[in-house]
């Protein structure tokens, strides 16, 4: 294949200089930065604004070619973002892709990408209910079963997500296998900390789910389907 080239400072990059295969492993041993706690991870690194006092609100987990957060920066202007995914080349793909945004306009300054496995460092990142919301589009289905243990919806991983969300914060998945839907319905909805949620009109994230995802832009030039759930973290009985 065709060597992989980093664009220069304001050039925007081109898929096809990173590809890399679809789907990973996430239970094996990557190597990873990532910070001991959350007090220790310094984000101004990735956004240029960054200020002491600000916080990460929104988290795309596996976010891919990263196109959900170049369209929620614009619609969330005053909100951080950041991806997570775990391929190298994707993820470097998504930073440059950033950098060259930037470079044409600075409304862009709040999102960026972070190569880690949200399946193992979530807490690592994120303070209790630091988060306001989730998002989980197109996740792997690893369809055979004895790799459902490598799904990025989990009893396991819900305790995760329910601690870094804040109370009334939303999760939006989508996919466009039925069974994967069926699954994440499932576990969220047997999970006594989330409800399934319908939101309003005024729901600017729920209105581009679909449309604004590589993955999601191709189901819908194949004329395919996609299944939406979305769901809120309501209040943990034990801290009423």
């Amino acid at each position: 294949g065709r060597a992989y080239e980093r664009p220069d400072s304001g050039q925007h990059p081109k898929k096809r200089h990173y590809r890399q295969r679809a789907h990973s492993n996430p239970l094996s041993d990557h190597s990873f930065d990532y910070p001991t706690s959350p007090d220790t991870m310094d984000w101004s690194v990735i956004y240029p604004d960054f200020k002491a006092d600000d916080r990460v609100r929104f988290c795309d987990v596996g976010c891919g070619y990263g196109g959900l957060l170049v369209t929620l920066s614009t619609l969330y202007p005053e909100t951080f973002m950041v991806g997570f995914e775990i391929r190298v080349k994707v993820s470097d793909y998504v930073n440059d892709r950033f950098k060259a945004l930037r470079a044409d306009n600075p409304v862009y300054n709040n999102a960026g990408v972070i190569r880690t496995n949200a399946m193992k460092y979530l807490p690592n990142f994120f303070r209790k209910g630091q988060l306001e919301k989730l998002f989980i589009l197109y996740p792997d289905p690893h369809f055979k079963r004895c790799k459902h243990k490598w799904r990025i919806v989990s009893e396991g991983l819900l305790a995760e997500y329910a601690f870094v969300l804040a109370e009334g914060a939303l999760v939006y998945t989508v996919s466009d296998v039925k069974e994967v839907h069926d699954w994440m319905v499932k576990h969220f909805t047997e999970f006594p900390l989330f409800e399934r949620f319908t939101p309003g009109p005024d729901d600017k994230a729920a209105q581009v789910l679909i449309g604004s995802t590589e993955e999601g832009k191709k189901v819908l030039r194949n004329k395919g389907e996609s299944w939406t759930a979305i769901f809120r973290r309501i209040r943990d009985p034990a801290e009423q």
